[in-house]
């Protein structure tokens, strides 16, 4: 009975924890109003085979009040949001500002926001108004009122003084974005050069863009509509083709942005249905193992109430009564497995949120429906692990039970060695799914990515250390434990979202490329300090001034795509890219600028001094702690009053695999579980049989039987069962992990070795389990087991 009641309860204690979080992921964004007329607006671009180069979750600033100009009867309001980290001060307090957002005022139409003070709207139109949540507030002013206050923004060197005009309720945990400041986008206009400007910059996509749409619109018919803009208001390509045939536009339902939505850029990272999906069938298997233990536990110990329903039968009990009882029964034992059960997730729900990052709660004053999916949970439990039992009991004859006849059957031996095998074929491949996303993840951390990732530091940069950059990099190198220093407008770990048009020279003509290359912005020893080798050509060279301005260095990517036949070809070659005209110099090896999710791309790379945002230094990995140090006194003077926030870039890659880290663990804790509630029934299923033939194995040893004889007798059928579960599951575990590792441009294969170490690890937890039963029962006292019947 044990067995029954706590194998259920921690199987549905899974389950429950498991579809809060599916419930959690499921609601995002569906707090919004007018969640179903909100769409977020997406720019894809396409090579001439129509493959998908980038596709960015940002569009550039014309497009989202364009699209409401010129589509009044599509479009009911229109606003753009653009995150930047800031130094915010107020008085003493400075803190950086991820999630500080420009923002037109017409984000208050579209979205659902608590206003807890002042007017945002108005204030946003304001060119210092600053809308501040509810934490921010208490951050920077305490229990004062904020209303009114001044707080100075500094933002890459430039340093704004912003007026509160009102304070916002936080958002809520289930939201694809946290802004934690709205602020007037009218600085953002004058950067661009003013409102001509900004309204005709099709290139720089960094603006989230949102429209609330009209009651009834049909969001495809809209979208195909959107090309016509495009063409409209960007006209044609160099080659005279429509600019819609190379980039296009999309419309994404905000409830559909975090499951559904991981492009080349988000404002957050988002979660992904797959693993919703994975969570639930791992929810479903535990759940399942869970009622085949108790079907399995109340069919074997069928034998113990044959007399009971013989007797009701004769006293006039008919089969559906009886069906009746035992259903109740299975209801009543369901309903204690699931108090039980509520009270383990209560005790595991704070570990499971902190795990899941989620604020998770199961509180069923705001949540009824959530008391209501117990109730179901119970029934479709109680109906699923009490169906059969009470249909094989109620089935008894009356007549064979009390003459002694009562003989369970052999059908009824078949189904439950049916669910034995169902339960350790759930368990490999649970086991399996564990070891391939190990070796996967093993795979990623350790694979050679083409340069040396180790020990390098980034850290942000300047306008004033872009401008003394010669000055900073010999002092900083002056230090032993700064190997080299340079300066890059990305670096490896990040994503590589700049491009721009190109033209090479090919078998001697000048020809407009029909392929995304990504550039990048560095110093003439970017190379060097990361280490990636040099195919072809040769490096910057910093003596040479047209190294500055004509040399272009590429990758063996770029070089296919283009179309030379090798690196060699394409030295010296004519180059024209974003409107520097110059030569290739150089040609470096293929290497993962980006993680393994993504292949590797066409690179260039220029020499430049501006539009770089990153520091790289490579320091002496024996002194790494005393050279940090040294670092963050430095840092102070150079960028004062701003936090030393220094970030590895093998860090960086690890980080971008935090997804299939928390798989792994979910897969090895609940892989462990089912393992564990199957030898749990298996252990019933063997304490059961032995029982029931304790007479036989006394008999057995007075007729000069060993132990050994008795383990293969108990043990063989059991281990049969487990080993033919095995078999079932490889081409399960095989098909299903393929489909997994398809997410990744890189990836290990599937070995036959993980088969064998699921199938060992599983035998072997099933075999000590049969012979310590069996042991015990070989063990006993032959005298003794003979007159036990």
């Amino acid at each position: 009975m044990f067995i029954n009641v706590f194998g259920l309860a921690v199987g549905m204690a899974v389950s429950i924890l498991i579809f809060l979080f599916v419930q959690h992921e499921l609601s995002y964004d569906r707090f919004h109003g007018n969640a179903d007329r909100i769409v977020r607006v997406s720019r894809a671009w396409f090579n001439p085979d129509g493959e998908v180069s980038l596709h960015l979750g940002h569009t550039a600033p014309p497009f989202a009040p364009l699209i409401a100009a010129d589509y009044p009867d599509e479009v009911a309001f229109a606003g753009r949001m653009l995150e930047g980290n800031p130094l915010v001060t107020v008085g003493e307090n400075k803190f950086i500002e991820d999630h500080f957002t420009f923002a037109d005022p017409e984000v208050f139409d579209i979205f659902s926001i608590d206003i807890l003070a002042g007017d945002p709207k108005a204030g946003l139109k304001e060119n210092d108004g600053l809308i501040i949540s509810e934490a921010t507030s208490k951050k920077y002013f305490g229990s004062e009122s904020a209303l009114g206050k001044e707080m100075l923004i500094n933002l890459q060197g430039q340093e704004f003084t912003y007026q509160v005009r009102g304070v916002f309720r936080d958002f809520p945990d289930n939201s694809h974005f946290h802004p934690t400041f709205f602020a007037s986008i009218f600085p953002v206009v004058m950067f661009y050069g003013g409102q001509e400007a900004f309204m005709s910059n099709f290139g720089g996509n960094n603006f989230s863009s949102y429209l609330l749409l009209n009651e009834g619109v049909d969001r495809a018919n809209f979208e195909a509509k959107l090309p016509n803009l495009i063409d409209k208001y960007m006209g044609e390509t160099q080659a005279g083709t429509p600019m819609s045939t190379g980039t296009k536009l999309f419309l994404w339902p905000i409830t559909d942005i975090h499951l559904y939505s991981n492009l080349d850029t988000e404002i957050e990272a988002n979660g992904d249905i797959a693993y919703v999906y994975i969570y639930l069938a791992v929810a479903l298997f535990i759940l399942l193992i869970a009622c085949i233990n108790f079907m399995n536990l109340s069919t074997a110990r069928s034998s113990l109430r044959s007399m009971e329903v013989g007797l009701r039968k004769v006293m006039g009990a008919d089969k559906g009564r009886l069906i009746r009882q035992f259903m109740g029964e299975s209801f009543m034992l369901t309903s204690i497995s699931m108090i039980l059960a509520v009270i383990l997730v209560y005790l595991f729900l704070p570990t499971f949120s902190n795990f899941t990052g989620k604020a998770l709660s199961m509180n069923f004053v705001d949540n009824p429906e959530f008391l209501l999916g117990l109730v179901g949970l119970v029934v479709f439990v109680g109906i699923i692990s009490g169906s059969y039992p009470a249909l094989f009991l109620s089935g008894f004859q009356p007549a064979s039970v009390l003459k002694g006849a009562f003989k369970a059957g052999k059908s009824h031996e078949q189904f439950r060695s049916f669910l034995v095998i169902g339960q350790f074929a759930i368990s490999v491949v649970l086991i399996v799914a564990v070891l391939v996303v190990v070796n996967q993840l093993n795979f990623m951390q350790s694979k050679d990515l083409g340069f040396k990732k180790e020990d390098i530091v980034l850290l942000p940069t300047s306008p004033s250390i872009e401008e003394n950059y010669q000055i900073v990099k010999d002092r900083l190198e002056k230090y032993s434990g700064v190997q080299a220093v340079s300066i890059s407008s990305r670096a490896p770990s990040g994503r590589l979202l700049d491009s721009q048009g190109g033209t090479a020279e090919i078998n001697g003509e000048m020809t407009q490329l029909q392929i995304r290359i990504a550039d990048i912005h560095v110093t003439h020893n970017f190379v060097d300090t990361y280490g990636i080798p040099i195919v072809a050509g040769r490096n910057f060279d910093q003596n040479l001034a047209s190294d500055s301005t004509e040399a272009f260095i590429l990758n063996e990517t770029a070089i296919r795509e283009i179309g030379w036949a090798n690196p060699e070809e394409a030295i010296g070659k004519q180059f024209l890219y974003g409107g520097r005209r110059g030569f290739v110099t150089g040609v470096m090896s293929d290497f993962h600028f980006e993680s393994l999710h993504q292949p590797i791309v066409p690179i260039v790379f220029m020499v430049s001094l501006d539009r770089n945002n990153l520091v790289s230094l490579k320091i002496d990995a024996d002194n790494r702690e005393e050279t940090l140090a040294y670092l963050k006194e430095e840092w102070a003077a150079l960028r004062p009053n701003f936090p030393f926030e220094p970030r590895f870039v093998d860090q960086g890659f690890n980080e971008q695999y935090a997804a299939e880290q928390r798989v792994k663990t979910i897969f090895t804790f609940f892989s462990g579980l089912a393992v564990l509630i199957s030898i749990l029934g298996l252990l019933g299923l063997v304490t059961f049989a032995t029982a029931q033939r304790t007479r036989e194995i006394g008999i057995r040893k007075v007729m000069g039987a060993e132990t050994t004889n008795i383990l293969i007798l108990l043990g063989k059928d059991f281990l049969k069962l487990v080993l033919i579960g095995f078999l079932i599951a490889i081409p399960i575990s095989w098909f299903g992990m393929s489909s997994w590792l398809e997410d990744f441009a890189y990836k290990i294969g599937i070995s036959w070795t993980v088969f064998l170490w699921a199938g060992l690890i599983a035998g072997a937890i099933a075999a000590i389990t049969v012979m310590a039963q069996s042991l015990k029962a070989a063990w006993a006292d032959p005298v003794k087991s003979i007159k036990s019947e």
